[in-house]
């Protein structure tokens, strides 16, 4: 385990974990609300805005878990808030909760099933938020972006719930045109959010899709995208048209997400 999962330690007090060499979560332990991978302030940030305000609990379920950092966020900011963590690698998770104690009084169970099998395991209508960010040997697993997990996610979800998935791709964006093509089959308002380098297409990078079966709060989504800390942009309505466009939905296998480039040749996030 020594050598396949490794924490790593900085000067801030902040821990990262890297699993097979590749950094999956930053923990803050002395101030979970600070969050460093900028995709994590994507989710953060579509949280907020698309759930009542904090510090009203929230049901949530995250696939992947690593360090916990969005849970660990949720518990500081909406405390109580019941949360179910789908994360596999049950090593992984012995060694966080060890390493990286979770607060008193929390409620976040960690269930030691992938996605697919977790969710469908769920009630009907259970979950305010469901959060999809798991990776498997760097790459997002075929079956989290199948027409029957999308399907799977909209039975779970509350009425005016909201589902987040966390995606990585290359510059042509073609793996996210075909997840959102597939998802709106299912839960029909759709947006984006990424950097501006990673929406213009520039480098490989994560992109951040917020889907409903209810209208997205845009006003709001648009306000907090521009007071985002980093360079942030939405994509909804037409511009999300445009890019989707051509785009063929995926069936009930699914399809992985690209490998990641090597860092030599390209920018990654």
């Amino acid at each position: 385990m020594a050598e396949r999962i490794s924490l790593e330690r900085d000067e801030r007090g902040g821990v990262t974990v890297h699993v097979d060499g590749a950094p999956q979560s930053h923990v803050q332990l002395d101030d979970p609300t600070l969050l460093v991978f900028e995709y994590v302030q994507h989710l953060a940030l579509a949280i907020d805005a698309c759930s009542v305000a904090p510090p009203t609990p929230l049901a949530v379920t995250h696939v992947g878990g690593a360090g916990l950092t969005l849970p660990r966020w949720i518990e500081a900011t909406r405390p109580g808030s019941p949360q179910i963590v789908l994360e596999p690698d049950a090593g992984l998770t012995e060694l966080v909760r060890s390493e990286l104690p979770l607060p008193r009084r929390h409620r976040i169970r960690v269930r030691p099933l992938d996605g697919a099998t977790g969710v469908s395991a769920l009630g009907t209508h259970s979950a305010d938020v469901l959060v999809t960010d798991a990776y498997a040997e760097g790459r997002i697993p075929a079956e989290l972006s199948s027409a029957a997990y999308v399907h799977e996610i909209a039975r779970v979800l509350k009425r005016e719930g909201t589902a987040l998935w966390n995606l990585a791709d290359e510059p042509g964006m073609r793996y996210v045109a075909r997840v959102l093509a597939t998802i709106r089959g299912a839960l029909p308002y759709v947006a984006l959010i990424a950097t501006h380098e990673v929406l213009k297409r520039r480098r490989f990078g994560n992109s951040v899709v917020v889907a409903s079966v209810v209208p997205l709060p845009e006003d709001r989504l648009r306000r907090d995208v521009a007071r985002a800390n980093l360079p942030t942009g939405l994509r909804i309505g037409p511009e999300l048209d445009r890019l989707i466009a051509g785009a063929k939905p995926l069936d009930d296998g699914g399809m992985p997400s690209p490998p990641a480039p090597d860092a030599r040749g390209w920018r990654v996030v």
